[in-house]
C-alpha cells in the first residue's frame, strides 16, 4: 500500500520529516489526481506541535466558488490574515445588487426621458401663459409667445451648477406660486367680482371654510381644505422640478439653448411689433407673467398704504359731537329698522330672466302697502363689496366707511366711530340686533351699539336648515315680532336685521305660508324635504338663476306682508340689499348697485327726503340716483337732523 501525506503525527514510529515533501513521490500525486482511488490513513486525533522546519505547502485541487468563503473563513482564523473573494465572485454579486428595477429601466429609457423633457417644457410654457380670469382659460389664450420664457433660459445657461439649483427652484416656486394665486383670482372674480389680495385676504379663508361646512357638512368643508392644501403644495413642486429638469437640459445644450432664446425673443419682439392677434384682445406677444407680479405687488404696496390713511378717515368724524339731544330729532318716538336682504342686486330688477318676477311681488306690494296707509321711496346704493362679504356692506352702510376687506373692517370695530345704531342708543332708542344666520357670539356688537343681540343659539327655532340659512325669513320676522316689536312697555326700537333665506346656494328655498302656522319652525321640515336640494340646481346656471329668483321673491313677500300684518304707525322700515350676487347670476362685469327702500306710514317721514329724488315705489326707477353705499350715514343723518339741512 502506498504511503499518503496522512501520517499520524501522534505515532513516535512514524516516519520523520525530511526535505522532501512527504507528498512529492509520484505515487502521492496519483492518489490526489484520483479521488476514487482508495487511499489507507492513519486516524486523525489531536494535533501535534508545530515542527521545527515547517513543511513546504502541498499541492491541493482548486477549491470551487462554493467552498470558496469556507476555506477563506477556516484561513482566517489559522493565520488572522484577511482572505481575499476571488474578484470574479464578488463582481458577479455586485452586478446582480445594481441591476435596476424594470420601473428604472423605464424611467432610465431614453423615450420616457424625452417624454418628461417634453412635459416640463409643457408645464412651464403653461405656466407662463395662465390667465387668472376663467374666461380666459381657453387653447387660445395659450397660443402666445412668452418673452419670460426668453429670459428664464439665458440666465439659467450662464449660471454655475449651485447658484443655477438655487435660482431654478426658486423660480420654479415662483411660477407654482403664479398660478395658486391665479386660480385664487379666479374664484375671487366668480364671487367677489375683484382679484384676490394676497394681503388682506387670508381672513376670508375661515369664512369660506364656515361657508362649505354650513352647506354641505364638515366632511366636505374639510375636504376640501385638505385637498386645497395638497394640490397647493403639489402644483408648487411639480412647478420646482419642470424647471430643474429643463435648467439641465438647458446645460447641456448651451448653444441649442441660446439659439432657441434668441429665436424666441426676436418672434416676441415681431410680433409686438406688427401688434399680431390670432384672438380679438389677445396679443401673440405676451407678458403675462411680468405684468401680473408687478400687478400683484403695486396692489399690495397700494392696499398697505390705504390702511395707514383709513386710521385718519376713522377719525375725520363730523357728527363725532353732535350732543345727542341734536341726532335724528325727526324720527323721535318712531321704530326704525333697517333691514338686509341677502344677495338682493340691482340684477334681480333689471335682468330679463329676473325682472318680471321681482317686478311682479314689488308691485303688487305697492297696492298693499298703500291699502294698509304706507307708502315708499327707493334708489340705488353701490355697495362695497360683491357676491358676499356681507358684513363688509353692513359696516360700509351703518359706519359711514367705505368697508370693502377684512382689514378695514377689524380696523373699523375696533374704532370709536359712531355708527346709525350707536348714534340712536346715544339718543335714547332701544337698539338692538336680530342675527339669524349668527351661530357664535358677535363682540362687534359692542361697537355697533347694540344692546341686545337675537341669533340662531336664541331664537328658539326647531326646524331645519335651509343650506346655510339657519332658519327661514318668515320664521325670523315672527320671532322678532313677538320677542321685541310687540314687547309691552317697551321704548322706541332701533333694529338691525339681516334677512338671510335668499343666501347662495338658494336650494332649498323655504315656501310663505300663515303667518299662525309659523309656531316653532318645525314646520318647515316637509317644506325643505320637498324643496329642490344643491345638487338638483347647480348642475347648469339657468337653474341656479332661477332659484335665485324664487328666493328674492320669497323674501320681498315675507316682508312685504309683516309690514302689511304688523307694521304699525310709528314704524319706519329701510330694506336694501347688502350685495349683489355671484356672477353665475349676473354674469361678468355686472355692476355693485343694490336697490334701497325707505317704507313708512308717517307722510312727514318720507318728506324730509324728498330733495333725494328716490321713486315713489317699492321698485327704483333705472334713472333713480346711485350713491355709494358709504354715503347714506350722513345724509341720513342731516335729512332726520333738526333742521333737515346740511349739517
Amino acid at each position: 500500500m502506498q504511503p499518503t501525506d496522512l501520517a499520524d503525527p501522534q505515532n513516535p514510529d512514524s516516519e520523520k520529516p525530511s526535505g522532501k515533501p512527504a507528498d512529492s513521490s509520484p505515487a502521492a500525486e496519483h492518489s490526489e489526481q484520483s479521488p476514487e482511488q482508495p487511499t489507507e490513513a492513519a486516524p486523525a486525533e489531536e494535533p501535534a506541535e508545530v515542527p521545527e522546519e515547517p513543511a513546504q505547502p502541498t499541492e491541493k485541487p482548486a477549491e470551487t466558488a462554493e467552498e470558496l468563503p469556507a476555506v477563506a473563513e477556516k484561513a482566517a482564523e489559522a493565520t488572522e490574515e484577511p482572505i481575499e473573494v476571488e474578484p470574479t465572485v464578488a463582481a458577479a454579486v455586485e452586478a446582480t445588487e445594481k441591476t435596476p428595477g424594470r420601473v428604472r429601466r423605464i424611467l432610465r429609457s431614453p423615450r420616457m426621458s424625452q417624454a418628461l423633457n417634453v412635459l416640463a417644457g409643457v408645464l412651464v410654457f403653461a405656466a407662463l401663459l395662465y390667465p387668472n380670469v376663467l374666461r380666459r382659460l381657453t387653447l387660445g389664450n395659450f397660443a402666445r409667445i412668452p418673452i419670460e420664457a426668453a429670459f428664464g433660459i439665458l440666465l439659467l445657461i450662464v449660471l454655475p451648477r449651485r447658484p443655477r439649483l438655487v435660482v431654478g427652484s426658486i423660480l420654479g416656486a415662483g411660477l407654482g406660486w403664479l398660478i395658486i394665486q391665479k386660480s385664487l383670482d379666479m374664484g375671487w372674480f366668480k364671487t367677489l367680482a375683484r382679484p384676490f389680495d394676497v394681503i388682506l385676504d387670508w381672513e376670508l379663508f375661515d369664512d369660506t371654510f364656515n361657508f362649505i361646512r354650513d352647506s354641505y357638512g364638515a366632511a366636505g368643508a374639510w375636504g376640501a381644505a385638505i385637498g386645497a392644501i395638497v394640490l397647493a403644495a403639489a402644483v408648487v413642486a411639480m412647478m420646482i422640478w419642470a424647471v430643474l429638469r429643463l435648467a439641465a437640459l438647458i446645460t447641456e445644450h448651451r448653444r441649442r439653448s441660446a439659439l432657441a432664446a434668441a429665436g424666441i425673443a426676436s418672434a416676441w419682439m415681431l410680433s409686438l411689433a406688427v401688434g399680431l392677434q390670432l384672438l380679438p384682445a389677445v396679443p401673440v406677444a405676451a407678458r403675462t407673467s411680468v405684468t401680473y407680479a408687478w400687478d400683484r405687488a403695486w396692489q399690495a404696496k397700494t392696499g398697505i398704504a390705504n390702511e395707514a390713511a383709513f386710521a385718519e378717515e376713522v377719525k375725520a368724524d363730523p357728527y363725532k359731537n353732535v350732543p345727542p339731544d341734536q341726532l335724528l330729532t325727526a324720527l323721535r318716538g318712531k321704530d326704525v329698522v333697517i333691514t338686509f336682504v341677502e344677495s338682493y342686486g340691482r340684477n334681480a330688477v333689471e335682468s330679463p330672466s329676473l325682472a318680471a318676477g321681482t317686478t311682479a311681488v314689488l308691485e303688487a306690494g305697492d297696492a298693499k302697502l298703500k291699502a294698509a296707509g304706507f307708502a315708499a321711496r327707493s334708489g340705488w346704493l353701490t355697495s362695497s363689496t360683491f357676491g358676499g362679504n356681507s358684513w363688509l356692506a353692513h359696516s360700509t352702510l351703518l359706519s359711514g366707511l367705505w368697508i370693502n376687506n377684512q382689514s378695514r373692517y377689524r380696523n373699523l370695530t375696533a374704532s370709536d366711530r359712531l355708527t346709525i345704531p350707536s348714534a340712536m342708543q346715544k339718543a335714547g332708542w332701544d337698539t338692538v340686533s336680530v342675527m339669524p344666520g349668527a351661530t357664535r357670539a358677535f363682540p362687534e356688537g359692542k361697537f355697533y351699539g347694540y344692546n341686545r343681540i337675537w341669533d340662531s343659539r336664541n331664537l328658539s327655532y326647531q326646524g331645519p336648515r335651509f343650506s346655510w340659512a339657519q332658519m327661514p325669513d318668515q320664521y325670523t320676522l315672527k320671532q322678532f315680532t313677538e320677542v321685541e316689536y310687540n314687547r309691552p312697555g317697551r321704548k322706541p326700537l332701533m333694529v338691525e336685521m339681516p334677512l338671510i333665506s335668499s343666501h347662495t346656494p338658494w336650494a332649498p328655498i323655504p315656501t310663505f305660508i300663515d303667518w299662525d302656522q309659523v309656531g316653532d319652525g318645525s314646520v318647515y321640515n316637509a317644506i325643505a324635504a320637498d324643496g329642490a336640494q344643491k345638487a338638483d340646481i347647480w348642475s347648469s346656471a339657468a337653474k341656479v338663476r332661477r332659484e335665485y329668483g324664487k328666493s328674492i321673491r320669497y323674501t320681498l313677500t315675507t316682508l312685504i306682508s309683516w309690514i302689511e300684518k304688523y307694521g304699525n304707525d310709528d314704524l319706519v322700515l329701510v330694506f336694501l340689499g347688502d350685495h349683489q350676487p355671484s356672477s353665475v347670476v349676473t354674469g361678468d362685469n355686472a355692476s355693485h348697485d343694490v336697490p334701497i327702500t325707505i317704507v313708512a306710514k308717517d307722510p312727514a317721514v318720507l318728506d324730509r327726503i324728498a330733495p333725494w329724488n328716490w321713486t315713489p315705489s317699492l321698485k327704483p326707477a333705472p334713472d333713480a340716483p346711485v350713491w355709494q353705499m358709504n354715503t347714506f350715514r350722513d345724509r341720513f343723518f342731516t335729512a332726520f337732523g333738526p333742521d333737515g339741512g346740511t349739517h
